[in-house]
């Protein structure tokens, strides 16, 4: 079943009948309140009305349900890569991505006492960020929905022996005891955020300032078809940022292509080196153009 553990209901009740009184200032993020995405999206927009969804993929929904004027979403991590699914969810979601926040990283071990603790519940990305500091002390990571949750639902089972790795507001919020913080194994440990809606800003917008582009693209299952397709960025001075392949039917035939670039529509450059791509691919889609929010490099 897809939802809360009980001692987050209260807070997810109050931030959802917030959202409803005004949906254009609503965003929605995955998780419980207390969690990365929560904070994220604070920081991002501090007058914005926060919607706490039970994952990625609900959050998008709210959306396309228009009880959200947006949704935060973290795509990757400096010491974990790609968030999971997130890379599927993206192009088939219909949403457009907006714009794009960084966030420094910092969980705590909590629990309902000092431990020792037999085991940690916490999303999968978060496990992974820390998972020298779970070795070392011993403790099995156990994976959950998301970290403020994993805060929730070790609150709610009241096992002493249990503990939760999560930002320390989730302790604050859900009555928990940090017993350790930073347990991050890389202290510049940063999320990458995007911000994702139904209409994509106008590309005359971002003229004059810095911008990325994201987009997927297929190859066909040809020779060289990947480099001639890179080559349409190289010729024309665009810098790619970001590239990743992803395996598209059973097949493993047909590879996909998620991009970041620097630049927008409306650069001739990147103009020229898109009209290019389209000729060397078997599907280009565009899944948006937004302000740098920061340097590559």
């Amino acid at each position: 079943m897809r939802k809360f553990p009980e001692p987050a209901l209260a807070l997810v009740d109050a931030m959802r009948a917030a959202a409803r009184s005004d949906p254009a200032r609503a965003i929605a993020f995955g998780g419980a309140p207390g969690s990365n995405s929560h904070q994220a999206t604070m920081a991002y927009a501090p007058d914005a009305l926060p919607l706490p969804c039970y994952g990625f993929e609900d959050a998008l929904d709210a959306v396309h349900a228009g009880v959200a004027g947006a949704a935060m979403i973290p795509i990757d991590n400096s010491q974990a890569g790609r968030v999971s699914d997130i890379h599927f969810l993206l192009p088939e979601s219909g949403l457009f991505i907006i714009a794009e926040h960084f966030m420094p990283i910092t969980h705590a071990l909590m629990g309902l006492g000092p431990g020792p603790f037999e085991g940690a519940w916490s999303h999968p990305h978060a496990l992974a960020q820390s998972r020298h500091f779970l070795a070392g002390r011993g403790i099995a990571g156990l994976s959950y929905a998301d970290t403020a949750g994993a805060a929730a639902l070790v609150a709610e089972r009241g096992d002493p022996a249990m503990a939760a790795i999560a930002p320390p507001l989730a302790a604050e919020l859900y009555g928990l005891q940090i017993v350790e913080r930073e347990v991050e194994d890389a202290h510049d440990n940063t999320t990458r955020f995007v911000v994702l809606a139904k209409a994509a800003p106008d590309p005359a917008s971002l003229a004059g300032q810095p911008a990325m582009t994201t987009f997927m693209f297929q190859v066909r299952n040809l020779p060289a078809a990947l480099y001639k397709a890179l080559g349409c960025f190289a010729t024309n001075g665009v810098n790619m940022t970001k590239l990743e392949s992803y395996q598209q039917g059973a097949s493993f035939a047909a590879t996909r292509f998620y991009c970041d670039i620097e630049g927008a529509p409306g650069d001739p450059r990147v103009d020229a080196a898109l009209e290019e791509l389209e000729f060397q691919v078997s599907d280009l889609r565009l899944l948006g153009s937004y302000r740098r929010a920061r340097t590559r490099g």
